[in-house]
């Protein structure tokens, strides 16, 4: 950043300098004192970055810099022009260049991808190009203050210029999608506070709660209508899709409500499939399969059951009856008597034979 510093100097008593101004040879502007002091400016030889304020002058010597100078005296000598080395008669008393330099504003980013809410996700605040380095950083969730480490300032050497950044740790919660991360920078070149937000929603991702519930409720009659019910539920954000699966297989039959936002932010969406409990159908699987902002499918069940038809009026009370009246008949017992009696006839007749 380009900044112009005019720096001035050579305040000796006007006679002196006029007689100094009668003396052939140029005025130099020197930073620093000593062995490691830098030539900056001379009215000979090529100085692209500084200029005189005055053109020509013989009085005036200010120059301006235009480039970021360092925190140090600048010094104008004067210097007489010699068959030797030039040689330095005077120099002003030296001008100490402060640089002041206010931070960029502040630039907040979260994780890459979105996250799940967690006890911990990291945000980083970025400001630079100030000077002098000491500055404050402050986090803000929706205006509550949160604790975080100190920030951390390059280059950690003496510099004209430094850079900031700081990280926070934020606690997500599926509540989060209206809440808003602030990053507060102070300044001693500051007025006022400089301010960058986050919307929290930005880096929230909740996946749905699933459930499916049946109506009538399992076990039902066969060949009645059944109607299966899938409840997406607190997800953000709201892209999602719902399908449903028969036995593994998909099908086009389900009804889906309008989208419904929570209080909170978070979504809702409701399915319905309405079946026919067959015979064939009888312990049949209906999947309900969410997809949601492109994550990897969540899915819930529920298994069609169908009760056993109850039995005809009067005819197992028809059999039983018959059952016990045809063991309680005593021709059944004589005939069963008199087969045993027979029987046994029979085979004593067969042992007499088989002795003679």
């Amino acid at each position: 950043m380009a900044l112009s510093t005019p720096v001035s100097g050579l305040t000796l008593p006007w006679l002196v300098l006029l007689l100094f101004l009668e003396i052939p040879g140029p005025v130099k502007w020197f930073k620093g004192l000593g062995k490691d002091r830098q030539l900056v400016f001379s009215d000979l030889g090529s100085f692209p970055r500084v200029t005189r304020a005055v053109s020509g002058s013989n009085t005036d010597f200010t120059t301006h810099q235009w480039q970021r100078p360092k925190e140090r005296d600048y010094r104008c000598v004067k210097v007489k022009k010699a068959s030797g080395p030039d040689e330095e008669i005077g120099s002003g008393a030296g001008t100490n260049v402060t640089v002041r330099a206010s931070p960029s504003a502040p630039s907040v980013s979260g994780p890459p991808s979105g996250a799940e809410p967690d006890p911990s996700v990291t945000f980083t605040c970025t400001s630079g190009g100030f000077s002098p380095r000491d500055i404050t950083v402050t986090w803000l969730k929706n205006g509550a203050k949160l604790p975080a480490p100190e920030p951390r300032i390059l280059p950690e050497h003496e510099s004209v210029s430094y850079n900031m950044s700081s990280t926070v740790g934020v606690s997500l919660t599926p509540g989060d999608a209206h809440s808003q991360l602030t990053c507060q920078i102070k300044h001693s070149t500051l007025l006022a506070p400089l301010h960058g937000t986050y919307n929290l929603s930005d880096a929230l991702r909740v996946p749905p709660r699933l459930r499916v519930g049946t109506d009538p409720a399992a076990p039902v009659t066969l060949n009645e209508s059944v109607t299966f019910t899938c409840h997406a539920e607190g997800f953000y954000p709201k892209d999602a899709s719902l399908t449903w699966l028969e036995n593994g297989n998909e099908t086009h039959l389900g009804k889906s409500s309008p989208l419904a936002e929570n209080p909170d932010g978070t979504y809702t969406l409701q399915s319905s499939l309405e079946v026919k409990a067959t015979e064939q159908r009888n312990r049949s699987m209906f999947t309900c399969r969410v997809v949601h902002d492109s994550q990897p499918p969540v899915s819930a069940s529920e298994m069609l059951r169908i009760s056993q038809p109850p039995p005809e009026p009067g005819k197992d009370d028809t059999l039983s009856d018959a059952g016990q009246s045809l063991f309680s008949s005593p021709a059944l017992w004589i005939g069963l008597f008199l087969e045993k009696v027979l029987t046994a006839a029979f085979l004593l007749f067969l042992f007499l034979r088989s002795k003679e």
